[in-house]
């Protein structure tokens, strides 16, 4: 398994990772399944977050991990915070270490290797957030912290007032979630694919060396299902299969393999809770695509060039 620099941490995380945000739907013996094959794929890298199963995947996953023949510092456990479902997102100091207080207990380990803020709260105060990770940072319950989901001048605001580097944007990309790059490739024109939905942010991310976490990387639009083998994409899912076997290996691998093949020092968070799928999707962080090809799989998405 490849590895990448985690920001400018040093810390040396897989190129893929195990999300568990599903993984409340499995028994502690299949989640120790999972998480015993996850490790023994080379990945290292876990990603959750507090409103996963409403808490219960982070359970669920805590107790496998007691269970597994893996050790809790070998691998980087990281979590989110910030959402109150259905009711509001909230950055208070508060709400930010009872959230990461209560993963830690879920999850049943003594520190967060990283802390996301999930989700933008138009209410943050920077200050108020600079001194909740400043007091979890020196309490030891955090190790390193990073968001999810935010645009360039939202980072901005929020380093301004931070004495940690902010590591880490979690956002979705995938080749049917392109949005982020399609808008450069269509500079100086008026068509729909013109229009800067994110604000440079994988350009900003390059730029800071911040990694970003590629979430939903299989799926099309906001959680409207997944394209692999999907009957709506026809000519996608043939480019897929004709590199896929070029290469010996499946459609979802190669799915990886396009993420990874863009510059900006990306990982992909993978959610399958299947052992045989995990294995399948994790191969793509071994194969290499050319420029050619990461271009043929981007046309058969529906995209085009100028």
């Amino acid at each position: 398994m490849k590895t990448l620099n985690l920001g400018q941490s040093g810390v040396q995380a897989s190129t893929v990772a195990l999300g568990i945000m599903r993984m409340n739907a499995l028994t502690v013996a299949q989640a120790t399944t999972v998480l015993e094959s996850a490790v023994d794929l080379g990945i290292n890298y876990i990603d959750s977050a507090d409103i996963y199963g409403n808490g219960d995947s982070s359970k669920i996953f805590g107790a496998a991990l007691k269970q597994a023949n893996v050790n809790r510092d070998d691998l980087y456990i990281q979590s989110k915070g910030g959402i109150v479902p259905g009711k509001r997102y909230d950055f208070s100091k508060q709400h930010i270490l009872d959230a990461v207080d209560g993963e830690l207990q879920r999850l049943g380990v003594d520190y967060l290797d990283t802390f996301l803020l999930h989700r933008p709260d138009p209410l943050m105060d920077p200050s108020e957030v600079a001194d909740a990770f400043n007091t979890l940072q020196t309490s030891g319950k955090v190790r390193h912290f990073g968001v999810s989901n935010f645009n360039p001048m939202q980072v901005d605001l929020l380093q301004s007032a931070l004495s940690q580097r902010l590591m880490i944007n979690q956002l979705q990309f995938g080749i049917m979630h392109t949005g982020a790059i399609d808008f450069g490739l269509h500079t100086n024109m008026q068509d729909d694919r013109s229009l800067n939905h994110d604000g440079e942010i994988i350009e900003y991310s390059r730029l800071h060396h911040m990694t970003i976490q590629a979430w939903s990387p299989y799926q099309y639009g906001m959680f409207a299902g997944i394209f692999l083998n999907n009957p709506k994409f026809p000519k996608l899912n043939a480019a897929m299969q004709t590199l896929a076997d070029e290469k010996q290996t499946t459609k979802s691998a190669i799915a990886t393999a396009w993420i990874l093949r863009h510059p900006a020092n990306m990982q992909v968070i993978l959610g399958t809770m299947n052992p045989k799928h995990l294995a399948e999707n994790a191969a793509g962080a071994d194969i290499d695509l050319t420029r050619q090809e990461w271009y043929d799989i981007y046309f058969a998405a529906g995209n085009d060039l100028p």
